[in-house]
């Protein structure tokens, strides 16, 4: 009676535990999947804010050329042509008496794309994460069930010996990693 009752329960946890597997595995897939559309989209705007950084320095340094040959209404010109970005940036080394290495150096200055990329470098990242703690998950699911695949051949296997002593220390084995496992599995997260 306990064998055929061990073997029925076994059977379906061992199900079971190969349907978290499978649950986790894919939570695992769609975090990947994520960190890398995250990724893509930090990359993106990294080089958005490059490509206005670009820009900022090219207008940057017409305005030095024409503050050295002193031809303001030329410096005038060329600061309408500012980005917003760098418009702030440059107001604020000015008022700093121009005491900074230039405006590209001052807080103030943060090109479009910047603080996008960031946050979303930030996002890959911890979708990364997310997505190696699901396939600990997963793996620890599948541990169970080879796990119990062994309860299974122990209690299989008692049947088939003849020394009695020999049955019951096989089914006794058998109970106790059954026991252990069903413990263990108690203490993992369920995904439906």
């Amino acid at each position: 009676m306990l064998t055929v009752f061990l073997l029925s329960l076994i059977a379906v946890l061992t199900a079971w535990c190969g349907f978290e597997s499978s649950k986790w595995g894919g939570e695992m897939s769609i975090a990947f999947s994520q960190a890398s559309s995250a990724r893509i989209q930090s990359t993106a705007a990294e080089a958005q804010a490059n490509a206005a950084r670009q820009y900022d320095l090219t207008i940057y340094t017409q305005w030095v050329l024409a503050v050295e040959a002193q031809d303001t209404d030329l410096q005038g010109f060329i600061e309408e042509r500012f980005s917003p970005q760098f418009a702030v940036a440059f107001d604020a080394w000015e008022a700093g008496g121009r005491e900074a290495l230039g405006p590209f150096t001052v807080p103030e200055y943060v090109p479009p794309g910047t603080l996008e990329s960031v946050a979303l470098a930030d996002r890959a990242d911890a979708k990364f994460d997310e997505a190696l703690e699901y396939n600990q998950r997963g793996d620890n699911y599948t541990l169970l069930t080879v796990l119990f695949a062994l309860v299974l051949f122990l209690t299989a296997m008692s049947q088939r010996v003849n020394a009695a002593w020999m049955q019951r220390a096989m089914l006794g084995l058998a109970v106790i990693v059954a026991v252990g496992c069903v413990v263990t599995m108690l203490t993992y997260p369920v995904k439906i």
